[in-house]
């Protein structure tokens, strides 16, 4: 039986700006609307890996929403999960660039449709039908879409799937008090937690420890899988296996930095659709990292997005 890996969450459209350090403050040039939402960019990047991938959220009932469903549409998304609403237009994020990889972001996230994703706009009968689901953190902005998220992990989990969890922590949205209730939350039904570097101490009970010892905390307490993406220093797998530490590392691919956004979407989508696939741990590993080497080089969301092939044939061309 084929794998269904849904996610759920914001979409959205993304105007980027024409020049490094333009800001917002002065009027510049924007290049958009690029289809994007880190759920939406994770769901893409599974079915161009060739997998069943489902998407549940909201866009508003105009240009915008169009642009996003046939997009993912185009790449072999299920997009029967998404609603179109009248209340609230698609949502929209503007993107200036201080240099290749640090950004600041302008978002309409929790006023836009998808701010308006409620339990009940969520498919159950869809939803019974995938056997894992994938969370954003960059999701978790309202407490509607919360409560369809824990609804939506319940439903997963009692038809025996399994759940992966990428903070995907945004500064701009840290200060909305549902966020941080909701992640102790999921990481208690989390089966594969994927951080990046820069988040792992977020996540520890006790202040200012070592990244290992959060990751000895984080299995200890039934996490089954903890990868942590380093950007362009590669990636780390950690699990527990007759109670000691296992790890892998990969290093970082050489790769042409135009646009680092989507690139730990696409990593994720590639680790979890390979990993649930019945690929080694080592392989999934090795082939996330190079899914988010190809996601970084090309400009747009979703433009960086890979096939099996043209991860393999980065790999064997590294050899």
């Amino acid at each position: 039986m084929s794998i269904n890996i849904c996610t759920m969450g914001e979409l959205l459209v993304e105007f980027l700006s024409k020049n490094t350090n333009q800001g917002f403050t002065q009027t510049g040039e924007f290049i958009g609307p690029y289809p994007s939402g880190a759920p939406a960019i994770f769901a893409a990047q599974v079915a161009r890996l060739g997998f069943q991938s489902t998407l549940f959220g909201c866009v508003g009932n105009d240009d915008f929403g169009k642009l996003n469903i046939e997009r993912l549409r185009l790449e072999g998304v299920i997009t029967n999960g998404i609603s179109i609403i009248d209340q609230a237009p698609t949502g929209t994020a503007f993107v200036s660039y201080r240099n290749q990889t640090e950004r600041d972001f302008i978002f309409n996230i929790p006023n836009s449709a998808c701010g308006h994703f409620t339990a009940k706009h969520l498919d159950v009968n869809l939803l019974k039908k995938c056997q894992h689901i994938h969370i954003m953190g960059s999701s978790l902005f309202s407490f509607r879409i919360i409560d369809a998220m824990r609804k939506a992990i319940e439903i997963v989990k009692d038809h025996n799937g399994t759940v992966s969890f990428d903070p995907n922590i945004r500064k701009e949205m840290l200060n909305i008090p549902e966020m941080e209730q909701a992640f102790d939350y999921i990481l208690e039904y989390t089966d594969i937690f994927m951080p990046s570097e820069g988040e792992v101490s977020h996540f520890s009970r006790v202040k200012n420890h070592s990244e290992k010892d959060v990751v000895k905390e984080l299995l200890n307490n039934g996490i089954n899988h903890v990868v942590i993406k380093r950007a362009s220093k590669g990636a780390s797998h950690y699990r527990l296996l007759d109670g000691n530490i296992r790890e892998r590392h990969v290093q970082g691919l050489p790769t042409s930095m135009i646009d680092p956004t989507g690139a730990g979407d696409c990593f994720g989508a590639t680790f979890v659709s390979l990993l649930l696939a019945g690929y080694p741990e080592e392989k999934a590993l090795e082939y996330a990292n190079a899914s988010g080497a190809l996601a970084v080089s090309s400009r747009g969301p979703m433009e960086g997005l890979s096939s099996l092939n043209q991860i393999e044939k980065l790999l064997f061309s590294l050899k």
